[in-house]
């Protein structure tokens, strides 16, 4: 019998999701468990992997739209069975509502108008032909993914031609055309398609009566950010408490570590050791490894911290699982493939998702502190601004330490001052006999 795969609700309380891509096509044998879709969230995409074994009969939705989350995306068959079949089944899940049940969209048509698309709207915008990259001035049709990975590598869409359906751009046509500059020596000099002219001088000068600004269309995560964190500030009472710390032993430690690591080309940064040093602290403290569930407080057995990486679009928070029995090394394996896969809208929704606590850094900008917005229903987020050499006094003499000062944010109704302030002094002690982050 015929199988129905349905859009699932990626994220929690969503009604509807963007099937980014397909990763399977008609007629291709699939096993339970086997990715067979992308699926973007509003900051991630998200593998959708089939329940059942069997063979894709019908893809019903095309890359780049929108659908309700519970409607049917897919057919899966079994050997015998036909087209009639299909239609039956699809039928009986959804009725003449679905309009897509009785006319699959072949992978090369247009989408129907029950569909929205996702993409954005451009005046007097076209599609491109898929044999052609796109004339100038046209609409560029891509994928989100493939926009976000130009945008990385400065590939410019309206230079490609798609692969997908329509010429739709993919992410694999990205990283062909990045490969293809790559092996050409005139690509770096700008010439080739990704380069770009700088404007002159007198074209960037201002000219009265002429409009001196963009207005820049809102992304899906910048949305999400904004949504987040207006509601962090207004309905979270966030209380700050800050202390310094010395980085003098923390910073020989790190040193004769990357020493002894250095045939692995493996290195450890000062900010995976702050993170370590704050897992510790967490099992120091465990009233702060908390969260607000609303007529509860969640307390947590295992320390699962989210740590902000900033990218193009906007912060990503991916989480560390486990960080209170993660090695240094294990540690610096996951924030390295964090980063790297953040940089290209490859972090996966669930690894979003979760936590107690969260860390910020800004140090690497030379910002010497600040305070953060916390992530609800997370406890708190510890703010880490740059070590730089300051004047000491110790023993009442006066000495020069790298000192790095650190701003945490609590939510009240979770944590309370005496609390947040023995949590900073166990994350203090941590940094400051660095040895007890190795144990």
């Amino acid at each position: 019998m015929a199988t129905i795969i349905t859009m699932p609700a990626v994220v929690a309380d969503a009604t509807e999701a963007a099937l980014q891509d397909w990763l399977v096509k008609i007629g291709d044998t699939i096993a339970a468990g086997q990715p067979i879709a992308e699926i973007e969230t509003e900051k991630a995409t998200v593998e959708l992997q089939a329940e059942f074994p069997g063979t894709v009969g019908r893809l019903l939705i095309r890359p780049g739209t929108s659908v309700g989350v519970g409607e049917p995306i897919a057919v899966l068959v079994e050997a015998g069975e036909d087209e009639a079949s299909i239609d039956q089944q699809i039928a009986s899940a959804g009725g003449a509502s679905h309009s897509l049940a009785e006319h699959p969209v072949p992978e090369d048509t247009e989408a129907p108008t029950t569909r929205r698309d996702t993409r954005p709207a451009a005046p007097d915008a076209t599609p491109a032909s898929s044999s052609q990259a796109p004339s100038e001035g046209s609409r560029v049709f891509g994928s989100p993914l493939a926009r976000k990975l130009a945008k990385e590598l400065g590939i410019e869409l309206s230079t490609l031609a798609g692969s997908g359906p329509n010429g739709r751009i993919l992410r694999g046509d990205v990283e062909a055309a990045h490969t293809k500059r790559a092996a050409t020596p005139e690509s770096a000099s700008g010439s080739g398609s990704g380069g770009s002219i700088a404007p002159s001088p007198s074209a960037a000068q201002h000219v009265q009566g002429v409009q001196n600004f963009q207005d820049e269309p809102l992304s899906g995560m910048r949305k999400a950010i904004a949504r987040r964190l207006t509601e962090s500030k207004s309905t979270v009472p966030h209380f700050y408490v800050s202390i310094d710390v010395e980085m003098d032993s923390l910073l020989a430690l790190r040193k004769q570590i990357n020493q002894d690591m250095s045939a692995q080309r493996q290195k450890t940064t000062v900010n995976d050791l702050v993170l370590k040093a704050l897992g510790g602290a967490l099992v120091d403290v465990p009233a702060a490894n908390a969260s607000w569930q609303g007529d509860a407080i969640r307390r947590y057995s295992t320390v699962d911290v989210s740590v902000a990486i900033a990218t193009t679009d906007g912060l990503l928070t991916p989480v560390v699982r486990g960080l209170d029995n993660l090695s240094v090394s294990s540690l610096g394996k996951v924030m390295s493939d964090y980063k790297e896969r953040a940089g290209t809208g490859r972090i996966r929704q669930q690894e979003l998702e979760g936590g107690s606590f969260s860390l910020t850094n800004l140090g690497m900008y030379g910002a010497r502190e600040f305070s953060a917005i916390l992530n609800p229903p997370q406890a708190g987020i510890l703010a880490v601004g740059a070590a730089e050499q300051r004047p000491v006094v110790r023993d009442g003499e006066l000495a020069v330490a790298t000192v790095m000062s650190c701003t945490l944010s609590a939510d009240h109704r979770v944590v309370d001052g005496a609390v947040a302030a023995q949590l900073l002094a166990a994350f203090k002690k941590r940094i400051e006999s660095p040895l007890s982050i190795l144990l």
